[in-house]
């Protein structure tokens, strides 16, 4: 028996290409570059999207009725700042300012102080109903206002606290009291313990260690969660108008509108606009004070 072999074919040529293939990682780079600058990019368009009306409210504000109308867009050809003296004494911007700065101060103070001790019983002590506790306000976040203006009227006004700074407190702070006792619950949640345990361990009392160890290291929570409820209060416009009708006792915002209403059939319009920077510039410099300290390390106040 015979056999014959097939040929065997050669072998295909190998082709050599300078070109390496694509590594991940340069692949990801890439596409973080192309995400970075969309990102940034849209971050500018919302910048200028905020900077621009209010450099153009506080421009307005040092201009005269003329010039507002006339040339809108310019710059102001002399700094008028009587305007800023007409809305501050013949507008009672004096007195709006001084009422929201008792009715605001008085409420974050009370606010952040009864905030942060439920917080810290909620979020360092097991008891019954602590869970139930804790989504009762975080319930009371989602109750619209709305529904409360009337019942609140009535319930403000048979306590006899009815068009009164002490009333109207009091009434800001049961309503930020929701959002801070669930911001900082979170927040007293990820604090370490182990100084806590040293306090109890030297003696400490549980009021004690709680004022000066644990709501000095909570400081930064207290920052981010104060100014929040700052320009939610600041800039309250519903409660005060249904609780509060006393002319003398008027709030910015009620004055605001007023100065809004009045202004309007007079035509002065460069003493509203100095009305409206001024209830802008308190906002503006606590955002200013204090945004590197929003951002500050949960612990800071255990490193000192």
């Amino acid at each position: 028996m015979t056999t014959t072999d097939a040929p065997v074919p050669p072998p295909a040529p190998v082709v050599k290409t300078d070109a390496a293939p694509p590594r991940p990682g340069a692949r990801r780079r890439s596409e973080g570059s192309v995400l970075n600058v969309f990102s940034h990019g849209v971050l500018v368009v919302w910048a200028v999207m905020v900077v621009l009306p209010l450099l153009w409210a506080v421009m307005t504000s040092f201009k005269d009725d003329s010039s507002i109308f006339g040339s809108p867009w310019a710059l102001p050809d002399k700094l008028h700042f009587d305007n800023w003296s007409r809305a501050w004494s013949q507008a009672h911007m004096s007195d709006y300012f001084l009422n929201t700065v008792l009715v605001v101060g008085g409420s974050l103070i009370g606010t952040l102080v009864l905030g942060s001790m439920a917080a810290y019983v909620l979020a360092r002590f097991d008891f019954p109903g602590n869970r139930f506790i804790y989504y009762l306000f975080v319930g009371g976040m989602s109750f619209p206002i709305m529904l409360a203006l009337v019942p609140l009227f009535y319930v403000v006004n048979n306590m006899g606290m009815l068009n009164t700074i002490h009333g109207l407190i009091l009434v800001y702070i049961a309503y930020s009291l929701p959002f801070t006792v669930f911001f900082l619950t979170a927040f007293f949640r990820t604090l370490p313990t182990s100084v806590a345990e040293a306090a109890f361990v030297d003696g400490a009392s549980h009021t004690r260690t709680f004022f000066q160890i644990m709501l000095p290291m909570a400081r930064p929570g207290l920052i981010s969660v104060g100014i929040f409820n700052f320009l939610g209060q600041w800039n309250q416009y519903m409660l005060p108008t249904v609780l509060n009708t006393d002319p003398d006792k008027k709030v910015l915002t009620q004055g605001l509108v007023q100065l809004a209403v009045s202004q309007g059939y007079k035509g002065d319009w460069s003493g509203l606009f100095a009305g409206l920077v001024m209830a802008m510039l308190p906002v503006l410099a606590a955002y200013i004070v204090f945004q590197r300290q929003v951002v500050a390390g949960l612990t800071a106040g255990a490193l000192k």
